[in-house]
């Protein structure tokens, strides 16, 4: 039951089970540490095959970064909360980045019709800039009508 236990747990999940105080340890449950953490070192250390993030910045080219070194954000940011629109209206919206990114990030803006209105269901998104410190873009309404509008933004880039 403990072997098997040990099995799953070292499949599934990489743990072991804590030995009880004076529980003697045999060869069996020192193979199974070793081969855990060579497991382990295998999966996440220097052989690993995708160990690496790639951003294609702008001005800068490709740039690559371990995986755990990425700063990876989901923001969001409100747009419009209840208000009119007229078709063909635009509103802007900034997304601060609080000096994050060594290079602008790369970022995909999706709306959200928040307030499920008609209006809020035709819209375009544009992002005008996108730098290290900060995201500014427009929400265009393409229907009139009341809206609530947000945008989801994920964000991934090269940390300073």
């Amino acid at each position: 039951m403990i072997l098997e236990r040990l099995v799953w747990y070292n499949y599934i999940m990489a743990i072991l089970p804590e030995p009880e105080r004076g529980q003697p340890l045999d060869v069996t449950y020192l193979y199974d540490i070793v081969k855990t953490i060579n497991d382990l070192s295998r999966q996440f250390g220097e052989s690993a095959t995708h160990k690496y993030v790639t951003v294609d910045t702008k001005n800068n080219g490709k740039q690559s970064v371990k995986t755990n070194e990425a700063r990876i954000i989901g923001g969001y940011v409100q747009v419009t909360s209840g208000s009119s629109q007229t078709s063909g209206s635009s509103q802007p919206f900034t997304y601060p980045l609080p000096n994050e990114f060594k290079f602008a990030p790369i970022v995909t803006a999706t709306p959200v019709n928040v307030g499920n209105t008609d209006a809020g269901k035709d819209v375009t998104v544009t992002l005008l800039s996108v730098s290290p410190s900060k995201i500014e873009g427009t929400v265009k309404f393409n229907v009139a009508g009341d809206t609530t509008v947000g945008i989801n933004l994920i964000i991934v880039g090269i940390p300073n």
